[in-house]
């Protein structure tokens, strides 16, 4: 046998006795020394403890107490502490839900990631939780449990039952991505003999196996063919808490004649390895045992304190350590070489430690622009295996843009590969390059990555190339397109105005064969023109422009009131301005804003701003003002009720802009027609206002004819000679018996320039006029009293005289008149017969007697209805000749006090009706 290297390795030492602190931040209802340890774990250089009051106590490699936390409301049954990563796995009982429900369940815990749970405690971040029995799994007890970490995030979890049965999930619990399968191993009517005692996974390349151990039997499954096989290694098994897997992967079961190891083809039995044993073959027991194996971390220190770092590597990668050990004998030995100064070869191991060192580590320690090639190498390595953030891409951009590296870069950055969340972030690498002015990297990759306001970005504000930007626009789809222009339109608008309006009308309409004829739903679809108003706040020219090929296209559009309005301001508005008052809170309060704005207009028009306005100016203004004005009567056709646009608005406009044509327009359509002849008057326009209230105070065609009644007023108020205007508005008023002459009188005289020629003729008319109505009022009179006295005489004569009946002749059938008879004080003479039932009234008056009464019973009802009386007063245009009608009817003086006073009250309460 050759000479093997002796170390000391060999070392017996006491520990002393571990004991677990009592927290008083906690509710713990139970003390310490009460508490039952019901499994344990080991690694990543920590010994975790689970109790049957639900918590887990944590301890260092000395024992040492490091904190503990509750991930079980009841009891933890079983837990695994994973090498790989930082993750706890736990079985215990919780709250049950429903009875139906089982109180078992499997959680997962990130010990790298803590929560605060209160003032004073914290526990590690739970990542998933898993209800293990569900209707397809029954329930049974759980009699061992193992977990395999395949690649993360993956676990394989394998639960062993007393029933002889194996329940294994893998998956991804976090996100609930699991899978579920069942392996049976045997069945007996003894559950103590099915009971699964003990399982291991054997690794074996791509094949993976899995040890499941009973009290009478030692069972092999591959999982890795579909069903799993099985496969039976030997027909008697061990007892709970009695099996191992070494780290040759070797199933050892221990049981009282002896420990046995099992590989795929069978078992080996064989005596204890690195144990000092002493026996008492009489009584057939182990008096005495002793481990001299000396553990891997003092080893590990021994060799590290003789710069022994490949024999150490060699031992831990001889003993199958777990990645985390193996990266931290790597990092020991890398930093060794760095302080040698042999950069290339520590980085060369710094290498192999990512994914388990910190890269910061590294980073800092190669900085120094002397070694930047090593920097370089250790970021692309990063970069490769997808754990590079987003600070590592800008060191390694960095660090290719001072090397002046463009070969490298344009490999880093145009590699088919490259794009994508696990190479680099695409938005930090677009910066990057943005900044070192590697514009063309940048845009490359924008472009790939889709990013287009990145693309668009570089090329409008960094190189200026604002015709290759609106080609890229009109390449994306409508959405992005529209997007983009949002965003990068104002300076779009400003170099290239057309080509950007083109591109605008071709998203908001309907141009393209694909998209057919005029449909409105389609067009209820499409971008607004009003989505892109903000890019027009400095060119009102350009935005004018992109409306008015808008609605000559669109002619249905949904926002149509929107682009109206929008449109009145920029033609009516004296000066192009933008942002417009059609903008203030989305329609709000005109008033205050008009208010706003006329104050400004009114201090500014004492300066000279019209003064310095050239002629084009003025000629362009007074070609907005014409458009303005067809779009205000195109907007509003006859048969509308309401315009295509907010009428506040554009009176709001026309009154701060002083566009007279426009104003009379829209109090004309919304027949305010005094607000119309207030504007004549204003503007002293007398000859227009005649002109209007001609055209608007015809009562014949609809007309107001209180207009002539507003006119003589403004003239009998105007303070100067108007005589011929005043005799021109008398002849309408005349016309139209408008207002009395006592009124017409009254409202001159406040004027002192009209003399008293300026009514002459008017009041020599009315005169006669009045005289002649006299004279045939008089002449009724006398009339009607004749006939009163005559029907008086007659009643008299009924009264007191006999009346003679001389008629032979029946009135109805005219036949002779003879016995029995009916003869009437009207004359007319009747057979009875002829009467039928009707004797007490004659045939041929009774139809004129009803009518009679009936306009009696009329007169007497409407006298009842004061309402009617007062608006018959108001609305004539003589309230007393009303009066005198209800007088000479008869209705007032023949109804009661009462009435009588209740109409007085009325009429003294409604003075404006006469």
């Amino acid at each position: 046998m050759y000479q093997w290297r002796k170390f000391e390795f060999f070392e017996e030492k006491y520990s002393a006795k571990c004991a677990i602190p009592e927290d008083d931040d906690v509710d713990v209802t139970v003390k310490n020394e009460d508490k039952k340890i019901e499994c344990c774990s080991s690694g990543r250089g920590k010994v975790v403890t689970g109790f049957d009051d639900g918590t887990v106590c944590l301890f260092d490699r000395g024992l040492k107490f490091n904190y503990a936390f509750q991930p079980h409301s009841s009891s933890v049954l079983f837990l695994q502490q994973l090498k790989q990563r930082n993750f706890l796995v736990t079985i215990g009982e919780d709250e049950q839900l429903t009875p139906q429900q089982s109180a078992l369940c499997l959680k997962v815990f990130d010990l790298d990631k803590m929560q605060s749970e209160g003032s004073s405690t914290s526990s590690p971040d739970c990542v998933g939780i898993l209800r293990i029995f569900t209707n397809q799994f029954p329930e049974a007890k759980i009699t061992s449990f193992l977990v395999l970490e395949e690649v993360p995030p993956i676990l394989l979890i394998a639960i062993g039952l007393d029933n002889g049965s194996i329940y294994c999930i893998k998956g991804d619990i976090a996100r609930e991505r699991i899978t579920r399968f069942k392996l049976q191993v045997e069945n007996h009517s003894d559950k103590t003999l099915s009971s699964i005692t003990g399982l291991g996974f054997r690794v074996d390349g791509q094949s993976l196996q899995l040890f499941t151990v009973t009290p009478s039997s030692v069972s092999l499954f591959s999982l890795h063919d579909q069903p799993p096989r099985r496969q039976t290694l030997d027909q008697i098994g061990c007892g709970v808490n009695s099996v191992a897997m070494s780290d040759r992967s070797e199933l050892i079961i221990g049981r009282p004649e002896a420990v046995y190891f099992y590989e795929v083809d069978g078992r080996d039995q064989r005596t204890g390895k690195h144990t000092f044993n002493i026996y008492d073959l009489k009584n057939r027991l182990i008096a005495h045992s002793v481990s001299v194996k000396e553990d891997m971390e003092s080893k590990l220190d021994m060799l590290f304190k003789k710069n022994l770092y490949t024999v150490a590597i060699n031992l831990v990668q001889t003993q199958q350590a777990d990645a985390a050990a193996t990266s931290e004998v790597l990092r020991k030995y890398a930093d060794h070489l760095y302080s040698k100064q042999d950069y290339d070869e520590a980085m060369a191991q710094y290498i192999h430690t990512i994914g388990h060192l910190e890269p910061s580590y590294v980073i800092q320690k190669f900085l120094d622009a002397q070694r930047i090639y090593n920097l370089t190498n250790y970021l692309e390595k990063l970069h490769e295996k997808g754990l590079a953030s987003k600070d590592h891409t800008t060191l390694l951009l960095n660090c290719y843009t001072k090397l002046k590296d463009v070969e490298k870069l344009n490999l880093f950055i145009k590699s088919e590969d490259s794009i994508g969340e696990l190479k680099f972030d695409v938005e930090t690498a677009i910066r990057v390059c943005r900044a070192a002015n590697y514009h063309e990297h940048a845009m490359y990759v924008a472009k790939k990555a889709g990013r287009h306001e990145w693309y668009l970005k570089i090329l409008l504000e960094d190189l200026g190339r604002y015709e290759e930007a609106l080609e890229y626009i009109s390449s994306l789809e409508p959405s992005q397109a529209g997007m983009t222009i949002k965003e990068y339109g104002k300076i779009l608008i400003e170099h290239k105005p057309l080509e950007t309006i083109q591109i605008l009308i071709r998203l908001c309409t309907e141009d393209g064969d694909k998209r057919g004829h005029s449909n409105g739903v389609y067009v209820s679809m499409l971008p607004s023109p009003v989505d892109f108003l903000s890019i027009f706040v400095h060119h009102p020219q350009s935005l004018m422009d992109f409306l008015e090929k808008y609605t000559n296209k669109v002619k249905d559009s949904p926002a149509q009131v929107e682009i109206h309005n929008t449109l009145l301001e920029l033609y009516i508005s004296n000066e192009l301005n933008f942002p417009s008052i059609s903008q203030v809170n989305e329609g709000g309060d005109y008033l205050n804003v008009a208010s706003a704005k006329t104050v400004n207009l009114s201090a500014q028009s004492n300066g000279t701003i019209s003064d310095n306005k050239s002629s084009e100016e003025e000629k362009n203004r007074l070609k907005r003002r014409e458009k303005g004005l067809r779009l205000l009567k195109s907007a509003w056709p006859p048969e509308m009720e309401h315009p295509l646009y907010d009428v506040d608005l554009a009176i709001i406009l026309c009154e701060m802009n002083a566009f007279k044509d426009g104003l009379l327009y829209l109090y004309e359509k919304m027949k305010l027609y005094k607000e119309v002849i207030a504007c004549y008057m204003q503007a002293h326009d007398h000859e227009g206002l005649i002109a209007c209230c001609k055209r608007l105070g015809d009562s014949v065609k609809g007309g107001d004819p209180s207009l002539w009644a507003d006119l003589l007023k403004y003239f009998g108020e105007l303070g100067e000679d108007c005589s011929k205007e005043v005799k021109e508005v008398l002849t309408y008023i005349e016309r139209d018996d408008i207002l009395p002459p006592i009124i017409v009188l009254q409202t001159l005289s406040r004027n002192p320039c009209l003399t008293l020629s300026v009514i002459k003729d008017y009041i020599a008319r009315k005169l006669e006029q009045e005289s002649k109505m006299i004279e045939e009022d008089r002449q009724a009179i006398e009339k009607y009293q004749e006939d009163t006295l005559a029907m008086r005489k007659e009643i008299q004569d009924l009264r007191t005289n006999a009346r003679i009946f001389q008629l032979s002749k029946c009135t109805a059938c005219t036949f002779t008149l003879d016995l029995p008879a009916v003869h009437f004080m009207c004359m007319h003479s009747f057979h009875l017969r002829c009467l039928g039932d009707n004797e007490k009234e004659c045939p041929e008056c009774a139809p004129e007697y009803r009518s009679v009464l009936e306009m009696k019973r009329n007169l007497e009802q409407n006298s009842k209805d004061q309402d009617r009386f007062f608006q018959q007063v108001k609305n004539s245009k003589d309230g007393f000749s009303v009066i005198a009608e209800y007088f000479g009817k008869g209705i007032i003086s023949k109804t009661s006090n009462g009435s009588t006073s209740s109409l007085r009250s009325g009429s003294a309460s409604s003075n404006s009706g006469f």
